[in-house]
């Protein structure tokens, strides 16, 4: 089985506009629909509360055909066209969807961050983790999602395996960022994220790209869209993870960055693991 994530930053931006970034974004999109995977799991798609428009339907279906969409989106009282998940995969699976709430704090119930999709044999989860904020406002907020949503994993693979995806937004080791040092206190690289993120696989899973790459170096899945020579100068971050419960980590074969070329922000990460 082949899975991808992707953080891709608007899908009507990227399907719908014709600024350069937008161009970009859709080459993206076609590396996607060459590695054909059986499901795709994007975040931050910032759709309204209805969701995709059928111009946006139709797009994803000309990239995609013979998949199932599945979305959920940020409503009230939370922001609108913030945030928000979507799913697709092969009509031919037919997973269970469900649009869990975990008791988070403020309005991160309501932000559309997760979708799971509940197979016979195991659950495929998708995460848009809420950032700490500039100037770390949101940070005691965030530290209280990191444990709910620690419970929550812990929850479904209590039943069967998981494999959690998504934007984690935490670079969990030095070796996971280009410059630890001078982020130390940055939203993403905060000793309180750091841990959360160490709590999450103390309670049972494992980092799919570091348990097959452990002491690779300058790997990353995110690149500063407001440092113009980011990308330029692989000044990333790895905060993109396929995370697997650990009695299924020697099932997993491959787990990978993928190549979004000269595009900053988040790239896809795939992930092969024979189910």
């Amino acid at each position: 089985m082949k899975l991808i994530s992707w953080n891709i930053d608007s899908i009507n931006a990227a399907l719908t506009s014709d600024s350069a970034r937008a161009q970009m974004s859709r080459q993206v999109l076609k590396t996607i629909q060459t590695e054909d995977p059986d499901i795709l799991a994007i975040q931050e798609t910032k759709l309204s509360a209805k969701g995709p428009t059928k111009k946006h339907l139709t797009i994803l279906k000309e990239y995609f055909p013979d998949y199932k969409v599945v979305w959920r989106s940020s409503i009230e009282p939370a922001r609108k066209g913030y945030a928000g998940t979507m799913y697709l995969y092969r009509k031919k699976l037919m997973p269970v969807v469900t649009y869990p709430e975990i008791g988070a704090p403020d309005t991160m119930d309501q932000e559309g961050r997760i979708i799971t999709l509940e197979f016979e044999d195991y659950y495929i989860t998708q995460v848009y983790t809420p950032n700490a904020g500039g100037e770390l406002k949101r940070l005691a907020s965030r530290q209280v999602w990191d444990e709910k949503y620690r419970q929550y994993l812990v929850d479904l693979a209590s039943r069967k395996p998981v494999l959690a995806s998504g934007d984690f937004n935490v670079a969990h080791q030095e070796i996971d960022l280009a410059h630890p040092a001078s982020n130390h206190h940055s939203a993403g690289f905060t000793d309180e994220e750091r841990a959360g993120f160490t709590n999450l696989l103390a309670a049972g899973f494992s980092d799919s790209f570091r348990a097959l790459h452990p002491d690779t170096k300058n790997v990353y899945s995110w690149w500063a869209q407001r440092a113009k020579t980011s990308k330029i100068n692989n000044s990333g971050w790895r905060i993109d993870y396929w995370l697997v419960s650990d009695n299924i980590l020697d099932k997993v074969t491959a787990s990978v960055m993928l190549d979004s070329g000269d595009r900053q922000d988040h790239t896809p990460i795939k992930l092969e693991i024979n189910l």
